[in-house]
C-alpha cells in the first residue's frame, strides 16, 4: 500500500523532520524515559570529560521513532562536540566514508543511522578507524599499487539501528557503550506530549494527554504525530483547546483503537483468527491476503503485535494468541491450530 500510515515509526516527509527537530530534547535531563540509558550514559560522559578522553563508541538499537537520533545529538552536546551525521546507504563507497573520518576535528561525533546497511567494503575500512584512529587508503592500481595510513583525530562512533541482529559480529565487537531503547510506558509519553503542546503552543488537558499516549504505540515519534492530528480537529471542531471529547473524535476518525491498532493491524488479526480460524498461517500468505510485501510485514506492522502479546511467531509460520481474540471480539475456543502450530515450530 501506497497509504501513509498515522501509526508507522518511520519520519513520513521533510516537513515532519523538521517539527521533529525543533521538539528535540538537547540534555540527558531534558531527555524524557529511558532511565536506565541516561543514567548510564551520564556516567560514561562524565568519566571521558575528566579523562580528557572522546567517549567511546556507541552503539543504539531498537525499533524506529524512540529517540535514537536524538540521544546521539544529546550525547554530542553533553560532550561540547560537534556532530556530523549521514546513514549506512548513503555512504556507498570507502572513499565516501573516507572524506568523512578526515574532515572530523578532535572528540568530534559521526553519526551513523541505518548502521546496519554499510557496504561491506566501507565497513571494514571503519575497523582500523574504530580501534587505532588510522585510516589505511590504497593509491594507484596493479604493480603500482601502494598503502597509506593515515592519522586520524579521535572521535566518538554513534551508530544507531533497528535491526542490531543484522550487524556483523566484528562491527559489533568495537562498539564499547551498547544500549537498546525500548518501548515507552503511557506515563512517560504523557510527558512528551505535554511537553510537544507547550513547545507548540497547543492548550491540551491531562486526560487528553493520556488518551493519545495510551494510543502511540509506546513510541514518542507517533504520540507527536497524533498530538498534530488532534490539532487540526481541535481547530475546526472546537475553540483550538484539545479536550478529552476532541482527542476521542479525532483519533476514532483516524481508526486508531484504544491499543493503538489500526486498520490494517485489525486485518492482519481477522485473517489469523477469521479468515484461517485460528490455524498457521504462512508470512507469504499473509502478505498476499493484505496486498502487501513480505518485509513491509515483518518490519513495520509485526513486532508491535508481537511486543503486546497477540501473535506468535517462527521463521515462516504465525498464529493469534488469546489476547488477540478477546481484543477483536471473537471467543477464544482452547488451543485452536496451536497442535499443529507446535509441529510447524520444529
Amino acid at each position: 500500500m501506497d497509504e501513509e500510515r498515522i501509526i508507522s515509526p518511520e519520519l513520513n516527509d521533510i516537513n515532519e523532520e523538521r517539527l521533529e527537530n525543533s521538539l528535540r530534547p538537547k540534555t540527558l535531563d531534558e531527555y524524557i524515559g529511558q532511565d536506565k540509558v541516561k543514567e548510564n550514559m551520564k556516567v560514561y560522559i562524565e568519566a571521558a570529560k575528566k579523562r580528557g578522553e572522546p567517549l567511546d563508541h556507541v552503539l543504539l538499537y531498537g525499533p524506529p521513532g524512540l529517540g535514537k537520533t536524538t540521544l546521539a545529538n544529546i550525547i554530542s552536546n553533553e560532550m561540547n562536540s560537534n556532530i556530523k551525521i549521514t546513514s549506512g546507504p548513503a555512504i556507498s563507497k570507502p572513499g565516501d566514508l573516507a572524506a568523512l573520518l578526515t574532515n572530523l576535528s578532535e572528540f568530534d561525533v559521526l553519526f551513523i543511522d541505518e548502521i546496519h546497511r554499510l557496504n561491506k567494503s566501507v565497513e571494514e575500512i571503519l575497523y582500523p578507524a574504530l580501534e587505532d584512529y588510522t585510516l589505511d587508503i590504497i593509491i594507484g592500481k596493479g604493480p603500482s599499487a601502494r598503502s597509506i595510513r593515515l592519522d586520524l583525530p579521535k572521535f566518538t562512533l554513534i551508530g544507531a539501528t533497528t535491526k542490531a541482529g543484522s550487524l556483523s559480529t566484528p562491527l559489533r565487537d568495537r562498539f564499547g557503550i551498547v544500549h537498546r531503547l525500548e518501548l515507552y510506558n503511557t506515563e512517560d509519553l504523557t510527558t512528551i506530549i505535554k511537553r510537544s503542546a507547550n513547545i507548540l503552543e497547543i492548550n491540551i488537558d491531562n486526560d487528553s494527554a493520556i488518551e493519545i499516549a495510551r494510543r502511540s504505540r509506546g513510541t514518542p515519534r507517533i504520540a507527536n504525530r497524533l498530538l498534530k492530528r488532534v490539532r487540526d480537529y481541535a481547530a475546526v471542531l472546537g475553540d483550538g483547546n484539545i479536550t478529552l471529547k476532541i482527542t476521542k473524535i479525532a483519533l476514532n476518525k483516524l481508526e486508531i483503537d484504544d491499543l493503538g491498532l489500526d486498520e490494517i493491524d485489525r486485518r492482519i488479526l481477522e485473517t489469523l483468527i477469521v479468515k484461517y480460524r485460528g490455524r498457521p498461517v504462512g508470512i507469504e500468505t499473509i502478505a498476499t491476503t493484505l496486498g502487501e510485501e513480505v518485509d513491509t510485514i515483518e518490519d513495520v506492522y509485526e513486532p508491535y503485535l508481537i511486543q503486546i502479546g497477540f501473535i506468535s511467531r517462527t521463521v515462516r509460520w504465525r498464529i493469534a494468541l488469546p489476547a488477540a481474540y478477546k481484543h477483536i471480539g471473537i471467543k477464544y475456543d482452547g488451543d485452536n491450530g496451536n497442535d499443529e502450530y507446535e509441529q510447524c515450530s520444529f
